[in-house]
């Protein structure tokens, strides 16, 4: 941990004699005694220790030192003083952390260069002119040689007395392969007390891929105005290799953020039935994308080709720990690998569960695997996990969800077993029941589509001469009829208890398309809710409804928890339609586009524009903490043609289309604020007394009460950090890094939005505050609300179904399929949901969804080595880690109080899921600083 004193600048030994410093110059290094070996006017020690001179334009060669001085005069300021031009000796050791298990042809060349102590070149910079020229000081350069102690080179200099702050490091790596580096830690003499630490970790390209010398800045955070004058050409020269030149096929090992469209879903090449919609345009409006550069398909040239891992710059990469936890062994192989194999063994058996025991049978009996796979996972489980990470697809089992992979007892054999999901661990039985899903509507895994209903009659806004007349089936009469008090539409309305789940015109249009899928069916829907006066929600009607065709006329109906078994199996048929229809938002919109999708411009602007010594970079910098990644494998395998999205969620092809369509509706950066959110669905208002005060609608409304405790939480920090930088609006305003990266988000990361009127200005020190915070909110809170409960909810698909395969029996009222229902409703129900296949397909998915990887950081938990640099933001954070520990405390509290029924009662899974820490693995809490799975 870097102390939050430590100097930014190198100090002498302590025995070091006094000098007369240049005036107007303060020495970084003053001298040390004549007798020391550093002082020696020696030609050969300034030849070892390398020596070189930047020219203006800043380049990092090295040249041939001029022989060194013994004494000189020199002007600084005008004034006169006669210095001794001596040299300290400067030891700087180099943490590296190596790939784990890479092995590669030159390695054994490698090897010999570490022996020789030619592996890493490191060059000083000083973050001061030279006073005679005005241009930057010689640089000071030393090759590293592996020490003794593991993963640890170090390098011995010769630096003057004279030579100043050091503001930049510049790090070539010899070998043939790539560098971890962590750190870098300078110390004078034998002086630890004099150590500056540059914080690193970050991978350093050879120079074999690249001849370019990585850069790597003090923990000191600079706004552009106040770099230092020797390091300003560094600190643009930087930010110009980041953004690239726009042309040209990425290669793993670049650095280079830029923009594209979202073009690269499907390859026609390969399938025609693989072309989808360029996402990205007028046509398509959405977020851009990094840049690849890959070529485009002959078929069509507006698309990219899907050749090899998608390219994300190499620190935007999983670490190891990451990797072997997810990337390498999840998405992007294994159940691809896993699931095709069990294909055959389930196609043998009914399409459908034949019964509710079978599908709980998941939970405890589990599927034989093949012999192939139960052989790799036998494998796997007898290495400790290490035969995981082999090719061989008899390896992946074990790799991929080795959670659900069971030994049957007293044999050899291997099942695919799932753990059982926390909400019908706790109440099997609950998803059948009204009030359970009228409270995953404020505490489940989507509880952020919710909306106050404010017109009556509903009407469809969509014209009706394509999808027929607008009025809704929801009647007052029929709502009234349900409403458990004696109130009317009306005056439910003028008290705020009456709300809306609204997914009738954004899937309307796509019904008639979604119904060409064999065994997929899809319906526009609303449902209506009543606010009772314990404070829980009762669903009041469903209203489902198929718009006309040319051939059809437009069918829509309401349904009813009635009074019989007929409309009540029904009430549980409409209700099922509507979980898949939350289920298809949840993922594509409030999941996928809102935070995975929107969040990458705000990265790949914030890359380009902020240099990494800009402290709102280093404020953001763990916000970003590997969402490119965990995008880009999306990309492969989720949300891609064919993918997992498609093939078991009931918009399959048409699914990114749709959440265009949302993003062209509803996003807007203002409302992503937690607090404009819930005032623009009308579940809270802003009091009169303050304007940052808010009533919510629903006093106990889980998602909101626990969500603003966890964004004013941010909002202090953010404005505490801010607060210290920025000492005037007008320096905010001046900020010409900050001002470029919003600019940025707006024309080019979200373009098709840029001329919207509803974008804040970052031009005084709350505008930026607010922005940051609210960036800040949907990587961590927001991501976290929508994603870590999908498997305690959705691993029991009944509760949440990814697709409904058959029509509502009274839609057609044809003879066979009415006398099928009214014998047997529950085969109905149950032909009507997921397949086996599909079934298992989300359940694995969700499940790894889910999950915390190891290395997971939380809020609160893990500080940036820039803030304890600077002690005011070490306090600042103190604080903010602090109020998080406190929030856990006071969700626990709620859970356990019994007046709040929302999310304490009888069966109930407790609201933990803005809960800020978490052990790994599938927890149902934690709140990570990024959007990392």
């Amino acid at each position: 941990m870097i102390h939050p004193n430590q100097p930014l600048a190198l100090s002498a030994a302590k025995n070091a004699s006094s000098i007369n410093a240049v005036v107007g110059s303060p020495p970084l290094l003053a001298a040390s005694p004549a007798s020391s070996p550093a002082a020696a006017c020696c030609s050969q020690r300034r030849a070892a220790a390398g020596p070189g001179r930047r020219g203006a334009g800043g380049s990092s060669r090295l040249t041939v030192p001029p022989p060194p001085r013994c004494s000189t005069i020199e002007q600084a300021a005008g004034v006169s003083a006669v210095t001794v031009d001596r040299t300290l000796t400067v030891t700087a050791t180099v943490t590296v952390q190596p790939p784990i298990g890479v092995v590669y042809a030159a390695r054994g060349i490698d090897d010999l260069a570490d022996l020789f102590g030619k592996t890493l070149i490191l060059e000083l910079v000083s973050s001061e002119l030279d006073p005679r020229t005005g241009k930057e000081k010689e640089t000071v350069s030393a090759f590293a040689h592996r020490t003794m102690k593991q993963d640890t080179y170090e390098a011995e200099f010769a630096v003057p007395a004279t030579f100043g702050p050091v503001g930049a490091v510049l790090v070539e790596n010899e070998h043939h392969r790539e560098m971890f580096v962590k750190e870098i830690r300078l110390v004078t003499g034998a002086d630890d007390s004099s150590a500056v630490t540059f914080d690193c970790n970050s991978w350093v390209h050879s120079k074999f891929d690249n001849p370019d010398r990585r850069i790597f800045f003090t923990v000191k955070s600079y706004l552009p105005a106040q770099t230092p004058k020797g390091i300003e050409a560094l600190r643009k020269k930087e930010l110009e290799t980041l953004r690239g030149d726009g042309t040209g096929e990425r290669k793993f090992f670049d650095r280079v953020y830029d923009y594209d469209v979202y073009n690269d879903l499907g390859d026609p090449d390969f399938k025609i039935e693989h072309l989808r919609p360029v996402l990205g345009g007028d046509e398509h409006p959405y977020p851009r994308r990094c840049r690849t550069g890959r070529p485009h398909t002959e078929i069509d040239p507006r698309t990219e080709k899907r050749k090899g891992p998608v390219y994300v710059p190499r620190d935007e990469q999983f670490s190891d720990v990451k990797g072997m936890t997810f990337s390498a062994t999840t998405l992007r192989s294994g159940l691809h690998t896993v699931l095709p194999a069990l294909e055959p063994l389930l196609a043998n058996q009914e399409l459908r569960f034949p019964h509710f025991p079978a599908i709980d049978g998941l939970y405890s009996i589990g599927i034989p695997l093949p012999a192939q796979l139960a052989a790799g996972a036998a494998a796997v489980a007898a290495s400790g996990g290490a035969a995981a990470s082999a090719s061989s697809s008899t390896n992946i089992v074990g790799g991929v969800i080795p959670r659900l992979v069971r030994m049957i007892e007293d044999t050899t054999d291997h099942v695919l077993r799932f753990d059982v999901p926390e909400m019908f661990e706790r109440d099997r039985f609950s998803w059948f029941r009204d009030e359970e899903f009228a409270r995953q509507v404020l505490a489940g895994v989507n509880p952020i589509c919710i909306q106050l209903l404010t017109e009556f009659p509903i009407v469809s806004k969509l014209d009706p001469e394509v999808y027929g007349p607008p009025e809704s089936a929801l009647t007052k009469e029929l709502l009234e009829s349900r409403i458990v008090e004696s109130v009317t539409v009306e005056e439910a309305m003028a008290q705020r208890r009456l709300f809306i789940l609204d997914y009738h015109d954004v899937f309307l249009p796509y019904v008639h398309r979604v119904r060409e899928r064999p065994e997929t069916t899809l319906y526009g829907s609303r449902t209506v809710f009543f606010l009772t006066g314990a404070g829980t929600m009762s669903p009041l009607a469903i209203e489902l409804a198929r718009p006309q065709s040319p051939t059809r006329p437009q069918w829509r109906r309401a349904f009813v928890h009635g009074p019989d078994a007929t409309a009540s199996w029904l009430w549980k048929l409409a209700k099922a339609h509507v979980l898949s229809h939350d289920t298809g938002y949840h993922q594509l919109v409030s999941h996928w586009l809102r935070t995975h999708c929107c969040v990458e411009p705000y990265i790949i602007a914030a890359n380009r524009q902020l240099s990494r010594m800009h402290p709102v970079h280093r404020l953001l910098h763990p916000h970003f903490r590997y969402t490119m990644e965990i995008n880009a494998l999306a990309r492969e395998s989720l949300i891609n043609a064919d993918g997992i999205i498609e093939e078991s969620f009931w918009p399959g092809r048409y699914a990114m289309e749709l959440s265009s369509v949302a993003y062209a509706a509803t996003w807007r950066f203002d409302a992503e604020a937690l607090p404009e959110d819930l005032v623009r669905r009308g579940l809270a208002v802003r009091r009169e007394d303050g304007e940052d005060e808010l009533e919510l609608t629903i006093k106990d409304y889980p998602y909101a009460n626990d969500g603003l405790l966890v964004w004013n939480s941010i909002k202090q920090w953010a404005s505490d950090y801010i607060n210290i930088y920025y000492k005037s609006d007008e320096e905010v305003a001046g900020d010409e890094e900050v001002r470029a990266w919003w600019e940025e988000v707006r024309t080019k990361g979200h373009a098709d939005k840029k001329d919207e009127p509803w974008w804040p200005t970052v031009d005084t020190r709350d505008g930026l505050i607010g922005v940051l915070t609210t960036i800040m909110w949907v990587t961590s809170g927001h991501h976290a609300a929508v994603n870590f409960g999908q498997y305690h909810y959705g691993g029991y698909f009944p509760n949440r179904p990814t697709v409904m395969r058959k029509n509502m029996p009274v839609e057609e009222n044809k003879e066979e399929e009415m006398k099928k229902f009214m014998e047997m409703p529950e085969h109905v129900l149950l032909d009507t949901m997921p397949s086996k296949m599909q079934a298992i397909t989300i359940m694995a998915t969700l499940d790894i969804l889910s999950s915390h990887s190891p290395d997971e950081e939380y809020m609160g938990e893990h500080a940036e080595p820039a803030w304890l640099a600077e002690p005011r933001v070490k306090a600042a954070f103190e604080r903010f880690a602090g109020r998080m520990k406190e929030i856990e405390g006071i969700v626990d509290e709620r859970n356990n109080d019994p007046e709040l029924r929302n999310r304490c009662g009888a069966g109930i899974v407790p609201y933990e899921l803005l809960k800020p820490f978490s052990t790994p693995g599938v927890t149902g809490r934690g709140i990570p600083n990024s959007i990392s799975i």
